[in-house]
């Protein structure tokens, strides 16, 4: 079996997170824009929320599709594809005549940016594993965390020049960089002979294997619960920022950037945590302090002292806790099924972001653009990641410590 090309670990970091951060951007841009879109194409919240919960279940669904034909074809190729269809979904978003029009158009562009997420997770895998993935994935968070600090700012001035379809035409051209990017810098990190052919029997019984371990499910729940409380932020802060702060579009911005900031530091650590403390701890704690301070801001706001400080501070440092949750759950889940890793990073992401759809909807009757429904959502989430984490990593834990 030929190994993989050579890649300096510092140039793959950098392309794959500036691929993978071509999905986040094409959320986080599009935040500032929600209540022109409500107010161009005379729909309520729940409708322009559901442009956001169409891309989340599209781009976690399609994984299950973009993992297993990268597990058989390789790696460039799927990402080639799946860039040409989130190209097309930007297209119909720009050209969008009205909120149904969008909310399909959204869906599309999902399709195609899931494999921005799934594709780059197994290359690591292919590359690295244990805490040496760790410090790639941390790196190609570090490319990915600069999206959501800077992509509602990019929003806002795109927004200003030239109404919210231009968001849309911005990700058209971030797309064909991004093609551009993933021809003449990525190579195929997956040899020929590595490749496993797709087949109903094998799929099944690969995804009954991973369906029925604890340690993966277990793990990709905690951190789906994680990225389900980011889901709610996303689809709430807009409307909260401005509606119930009286931020403009460009300070909802900043104030989004701020609460970014916490995650965006503490995922470069993960990997020097977990190779100091292990990883099962750092996790623990990181979800411990992720449902404390998540906690602590529903009390504020169940009191009614829930100030825009008191809002964006906590969320700078419950977001911190997520930060070092995240990276090291991604690699612990796949660590065991390197023979499978595009289908274990898939199915592992498709289950995370329906998830968050789920919760989405589940909160969505009860948003009323004020902040004690978002917080409430968020701390909920918070609550069920640590819960898992003490039940599924507990044991490991006590086992280490022991030998």
């Amino acid at each position: 079996m030929s190994a993989p090309a050579p890649i300096s670990t510092a140039r793959l970091a950098a392309v794959l997170g500036l691929l993978a951060c071509v999905g986040p951007f094409a959320i986080d841009m599009y935040l500032p824009a929600l209540p022109a879109v409500a107010a161009e194409l005379d729909a309520p919240i729940s409708a322009v929320q559901g442009t956001l919960i169409a891309y989340f279940l599209a781009f976690g669904v399609s994984q299950l599709v973009w993992g297993p034909i990268s597990d058989q074809v390789g790696r460039k190729a799927p990402l080639v594809v799946g860039l040409c269809v989130f190209a097309l979904g930007s297209l119909m978003c720009a050209l969008a005549p009205s909120i149904g029009w969008l909310i399909a158009a959204r869906f599309v562009q999902g399709v195609g940016g899931s494999v921005l997420m799934v594709v780059p997770r197994a290359v690591i895998r292919d590359t690295a594993t244990g805490a040496d993935a760790a410090r790639i994935m941390a790196l190609v968070m570090l490319v990915i965390s600069v999206s959501p600090m800077l992509a509602p700012l990019v929003g806002s001035g795109v927004i200003a020049i030239g109404g919210w379809r231009l968001v849309f035409a911005v990700l058209l051209a971030a797309a064909a960089a991004s093609l551009v990017v993933t021809r003449v810098l990525l190579p195929e990190t997956l040899p020929a002979a590595a490749r496993t052919r797709i087949s109903v029997a094998g799929l099944t019984r690969a995804s009954r294997v991973l369906l029925s371990d604890r340690w993966f499910m277990g793990l990709t729940f905690i951190g789906g619960f994680g990225f389900a409380s980011f889901f709610v932020f996303v689809a709430s802060a807009s409307f909260v920022y401005t509606e119930s702060f009286g931020l403009t579009s460009t300070g909802f911005s900043i104030a989004f950037a701020v609460n970014a900031a916490g995650f965006f530091a503490a995922s470069q650590v993960a990997a020097g945590l977990g190779r100091r403390f292990g990883m099962n701890r750092v996790v623990l704690a990181g979800t411990t302090g992720f449902a404390l301070f998540s906690g602590l801001l529903l009390g504020l706001a169940w009191a009614g002292l829930a100030s825009l400080a008191v809002v964006v501070g906590l969320l700078v440092v419950a977001n911190a806790c997520l930060g070092v949750v995240l990276p090291s759950t991604m690699v612990m889940a796949l660590d065991p099924h390197g023979e499978i890793a595009g289908l274990a990073s898939s199915l592992g992401g498709a289950l995370q972001m329906v998830l968050g759809g789920i919760v989405v909807v589940a909160s969505g009757p009860f948003f009323d653009g004020t902040t004690l429904p978002m917080v409430a959502a968020i701390a909920a989430c918070g609550a069920v990641a640590a819960a898992l984490a003490w039940v599924v990593l507990l044991r490991p834990v006590q086992a280490s410590a022991m030998s």
